[in-house]
């Protein structure tokens, strides 16, 4: 198998990503959101493997003609922002116009976090709350919060998209990721459990999905509140 072989295949698998984006949004207008979460997290464990694949195999010197950033891109915005948003308002978890408030401020503010060229970090985190609705939602539709605790979140993550506030990216953000990879791997886990069982309320997965997802959205913050200290 020729290196550039391989290089395609991982921009293949990239792209494989939009065709599970189109199944979840199938399963979305039909409201079958358990459906839609299973095939947003198989998207979403694609999008954690074509990376590191894209790394190893050199894509961009080996099959320079296809553009995997963008392609990623687009394929995130539809999988973690425009699809999971679409689900929140028509789940009827935000009723009237806090379901329009929402996602307006999702997709609007997630699009111009996207195109934003400072959104990493010099050591592969992200500066800001990096747009991971799909994340957030999913949670959303375990926990069923009061319509006020979902909006308040939305708002204060959507503003938190434009501050210096660190987040880390479970795969490259070298800091505690002995220990961040397979709470990522376990989310992965736990949120296709819920959305399995189409989030019975008696899942102990709900349990599991909320403590991984604590620990991702707020490990960057204490990453920046203790820095790291510098080896001798």
């Amino acid at each position: 198998m020729t290196d550039r072989f391989k290089a395609l295949f991982v921009h293949f698998l990239t792209a494989s990503g939009a065709v599970f984006a189109m199944l979840a949004m199938l399963a979305a207008v039909e409201e079958k959101w358990g459906l839609m979460f299973v095939w947003l997290v198989v998207a979403f464990a694609v999008d954690g493997l074509d990376g590191p694949l894209a790394r190893k195999f050199q894509v961009k010197s080996n099959a320079p003609q296809y553009d995997g950033v963008l392609m990623d891109l687009i394929i995130d915005y539809l999988t973690y922002v425009f699809i999971p948003a679409y689900a929140l308002f028509k789940s009827g978890l935000l009723p009237g116009w806090t379901g329009w408030t929402a996602i307006i401020l999702i997709t609007f503010a997630s699009v111009i976090y996207f195109a934003d060229t400072r959104m990493k970090t010099k050591d592969n985190s992200f500066a800001g709350f990096p747009g991971c609705w799909n994340m957030v939602v999913i949670v959303m539709f375990a926990l069923k919060p009061d319509f006020w605790v979902i909006l308040t979140i939305v708002a204060v993550l959507a503003v938190a998209m434009f501050t210096p506030l660190r987040f880390i990216h479970p795969i490259r953000t070298e800091r505690w990721r002995s220990v961040s990879l397979p709470i990522a791997l376990a989310w992965t886990f736990f949120a296709a459990w819920a959305a399995w069982v189409d989030f019975h309320p008696q899942s102990w997965a709900h349990w599991g999905l909320t403590v991984t997802s604590l620990y991702l959205l707020f490990a960057g913050l204490v990453q920046q509140a203790i820095p790291e200290r510098q080896r001798e």
